[in-house]
């Protein structure tokens, strides 16, 4: 056996035999790995079961193997020849109007109205509904299940005069009715003959800020709501035949769809990507999750060096036999590599197997809460990223310990027990802890979609782990100055948190990086929340009024006008359009910055003005005269333009109803997005636009009760049935709601992060217990009582916490400041009651697990320790 073998094999011997010993001292060790591996593999598999159902589930999805959607026009003859010619196809039109209860809508007609009171006036009012007509085609694929349950096409028939319309159950509260009753859309009442149980292609239809109802392609221009310019958007869902579905077959089909009408300004989508929007969010929300749940792993790694820490002291007398009986350094290293490692690899293994199981946890606790079908199975990527996280982890807070007892002789292990010995590792050591950081974090950012958010999500980690380290050192050295106290045991306590072998560095950072992410989530979330549900409803108009027609306009004014309440009412036209280039290059080929990349990805809503909008400030160019009447010019939002690279001088091309319009970019604005107020990104000139058929969109400020807003509404849908109210409080609570969702998952993450410290925080108070025992015996030798000695280690343990959470509070209200004012650019509020709750309850768990291990302490007899020293 050669001089290299020979050692590793006699390394692994020795490993084993004292492997035999058990876990003991490994417990926290094995917890933390696997909470970590748990949380990242966790994240993970939910996150490939819900994109492999979305792509398995694609035709389903999407309603098609290929779907088209065109903004205000239908297809063309030769266009629908075309995508017809031997396919089946189902056309639909969708679009937002207004529902009401056609009874109600007959008691205001007869005057009945006024024996009700407000609440229950308001109760049968109407609501926003996102509307569908379908044809009789329409499911190309999955099924359409209603309740009562009948074929859709009965449902939707005419019977007695009357069509039939069928909704989302949550419209039958909003609007008082019950199956059978009449529900009038615009200007045609519907009979409500079922209720949706599922409509298989709803998840692509993304945000919706109303129920669905759905009726008969052919009852739609009995409405009137479909007018010169409306926003409807008609969908072309098409199955392919039989032997033609395969990806490639797909892929030609549409790219020779492209060839043949690339000015179509249609968006297509096929079955591999069937919620493309839906698929970008789940992948950043696992994104985000996932990088929680590798700060989780990261505080564990330091659970990790403490458990190896206390390993290795309680093997001092093993490794300085050793090294006396000649054993190289190496071979102690490697000793007790093998046994972390082999320790390191049961956590890790933990840690997988509820990885696992995790998707099929989550679908049978909140499988009814998400709308998106989830393919449940083994997937081996993410357990295979987790496994890899957790071994690098091991390895990064592993081996610095482990050189540490490398290099210190026999003689100094020994003078260890009373006189702790500082050594640096060598550089070898040193460069393979960094190594192992650097490919964790390397690792981290590669695999992101999003490799610029997690480089800076890395990056906050490092400099939070950084700033906790330097204040860990700095309590301690506050501590050691700090002046000398008349209470014996506050003296005490304070010497406790600085002397040599103290938990302090691993409680703040054990603790201090789970609340520092916990403060900062709260944060953004309490900013967030209070500007949506307070600041931004203040400074926001009552309504949005859609699809008003030029020639209804000035009518609507004088209506609105002349209501008591209305403060401002402000209007502007309104199209849609869809950029097609950029100085000549193809929009699919320009290279655009990632946090612009969404204006290239459907249609944008644009508008004409003779005079800069409120709300905005020229940041570049200059605005056009007000009697502009030259080529056409566009005024670019400043973020987007830097996104697009794009300068004054520059051209945009964007297709509008199917024809091509080149524009010179005159100028960028500054917009102050946060007023709600009726702002565009892109804001042409005068001319070209002013001729093409179009719609007014309005606002109306109101200082009124909800009461007179809700009148108003009614008093303006009724008089034009083809306007769309959208009430801004109802808009803003939908996406509160979204809010108040993702926050719960990253406080669940957090809390795994938290619950990672808590048990870092164990480990070392269990590390320390040896000393804590001798402590108490020698206290109570001098004749301490047990509550004294309790009160000493009551008031450590206080300050230790309340120094930790102080330090976490400020780390992360600075982070969350940071996230609000710079990247959301939204203004800042201070919340003092989160702060404190951390405060408290960090202080409360420091004391809490500290008195746990004291109490164990102090229950140790006396005399058994006196006579083992």
């Amino acid at each position: 056996m050669s001089g290299v073998e020979a050692p590793l094999g006699l390394a692994f011997r020795l490993a084993r035999r004292e492997l035999r010993g058990g876990l003991s001292g490994f417990r926290v060790f094995i917890a933390c790995l696997a909470l970590g591996v748990t949380a990242i593999a966790g994240v993970g598999s939910v996150s490939s079961a819900l994109t492999r159902g979305l792509a398995e589930g694609g035709q389903d999805i999407l309603g098609g193997d290929v779907a088209l959607r065109l903004i205000h026009r239908e297809a063309a003859p030769e266009e629908f020849s075309y995508i017809s010619d031997g396919n089946a196809v189902s056309v639909s039109a969708e679009m937002r109007a207004m529902a009401r209860s056609a009874e109600e809508m007959g008691a205001r007609s007869a005057g009945e109205i006024g024996a009700r009171s407000a609440e229950e006036d308001a109760s049968r009012g109407q609501t926003l509904v996102e509307l569908k007509a379908v044809d009789d085609a329409y499911p190309l694929y999955g099924a359409m299940e209603l309740s009562p349950q009948m074929p859709l096409e009965d449902a939707l028939a005419i019977r007695d005069g009357r069509p039939g319309v069928v909704v989302e159950p949550n419209l039958l509260t909003r609007l008082d009715v019950a199956v059978g009753d009449l529900v009038r859309i615009g200007d045609e009442d519907f009979e409500l003959r079922a209720t949706i149980a599922h409509e298989p292609d709803r998840v692509s239809d993304g945000f919706a800020l109303g129920p669905r109802a759905m009726i008969a392609r052919d009852a739609l221009p009995g409405t009137g709501l479909v007018q010169p310019g409306s926003l409807v958007e008609y969908y072309y869902r098409i199955r392919l035949p039989e032997g033609a579905r395969a990806s490639a077959d797909i892929a030609a089909w549409v790219g020779a769809l492209n060839a043949r009408f690339p000015d179509a300004g249609w968006r297509v989508t096929d079955r591999s990507d069937s919620a493309p929007g839906v698929r970008r969010f789940v992948e950043r929300v696992a994104l985000f999750l996932s990088l929680v749940g590798l700060t989780a792993l990261v505080v564990g790694g330091v659970g990790v060096a403490n458990a190896v820490k206390s390993y290795l002291d309680g093997k001092r007398e093993v490794i300085a036999t050793f090294k006396c009986l000649g054993a190289p350094g190496a071979l102690i290293f490697r000793i007790y590599l093998i046994q972390v490692m082999a320790l390191a690899a049961v956590g890790i293994a933990i840690g997988l197997a509820f990885g696992v199981v995790a998707p099929f946890i989550v679908d049978a606790v909140a499988g009814d809460m998400i709308p998106i079908p989830a393919e449940m199975g083994v997937y081996w990527g993410p357990l295979l990223l987790a496994a890899a996280y957790g071994v690098l982890t091991a390895l990064a807070f592993a081996i610095w310990p482990l050189a540490r007892a490398r290099e210190v002789p026999a003689t100094g292990l020994f003078r260890d027990i009373i006189a702790p010995v500082r050594r640096f590792p060598r550089p070898v050591y040193v460069a393979a802890t960094a190594g192992a950081l650097f490919v964790l974090a390397g690792l981290a950012v590669a695999l992101a979609e999003e490799r610029l958010f997690a480089l800076w999500f890395v990056a906050g980690a490092a400099c939070v782990f950084a700033v906790l380290r330097v204040a860990a050192e700095g309590i301690m050295d506050l501590a050691a100055k700090a002046p000398r106290f008349r209470s014996p045991e506050l003296r005490l306590a304070l010497a406790n948190i600085h002397r040599p072998g103290a938990p302090t560095p691993a409680v703040v950072l054990s603790l201090g990086l789970g609340l520092t992410l916990l403060v900062t989530v709260s944060l953004i979330n309490g900013n967030l929340t209070g500007e949506i549900t307070k600041e931004l409803p203040e400074r926001a108009p009552a309504f949005f009024f859609v699809d008003i027609q030029p020639d209804q306009t000035d009518a609507m004014e004088s209506l609105v006008t002349g209501t008591p309440g209305v403060t401002a009412f402000n209007r502007v036209p309104m199209l849609r359009g869809k950029i097609a280039a950029v100085n000549g290059v193809p929009s699919d080929q320009v290279e655009v910055s990632p946090d612009a990349q969404w204006a290239l990805r459907g249609d944008r809503g644009i508008t004409y003005s003779a005079t800069l909008p409120e709300g905005s400030s020229l940041v570049r160019g200059k605005w056009w005269p007000a009697d502009y009447a030259g080529p056409p010019l566009v005024s670019f939002g400043e973020d987007l333009a830097q996104g697009f690279g794009i300068d004054v001088g520059d051209t945009i091309t964007v297709n509008v109803l199917g024809r091509e319009i080149m524009a010179e970019v005159a100028n960028t604005r500054a917009i102050d997005w946060t007023s709600l107020g009726i702002n565009f990104v892109l804001v042409f000139s005068p001319g070209l636009l002013s001729s093409a058929p179009h719609t007014v969109l309005a606002t109306v400020e109101m200082d009124a009760t909800p009461e007179q807003e809700e009148a108003l509404e009614r008093e303006v849908t009724s008089a034009f049935p083809n306007i769309t109210s959208v009430r801004v409080r109802e808009a803003l609570d939908a996406v509160n709601g979204l809010l108040e969702d993702f926050a719960l998952a990253v406080r669940a993450i957090g809390g795994v992060t938290l619950a990672a410290g808590v048990l870092v925080l164990a480990g070392a108070m269990a590390a320390g217990f040896r000393s804590r025992v001798r402590d108490a015996v020698l206290l109570k030798v001098l004749g301490a009582t047990r509550g004294r000695i309790l009160g000493i280690y009551i008031r450590e343990y206080a300050a230790l916490g309340l120094a930790t959470a102080l330090v976490a509070a400020v780390a992360g209200t600075a982070a969350a400041y940071v996230v609000i004012t710079m990247i959301m650019e939204m203004p800042w509020h201070f919340l003092p009651g989160t702060l404190a709750l951390t405060v408290l309850a960090a202080t409360l768990v420091t004391v809490a697990l500290g008195l746990l291990g004291t109490w164990r302490a102090l229950s140790v007899p006396s005399a058994g320790e006196l006579r083992a020293d």
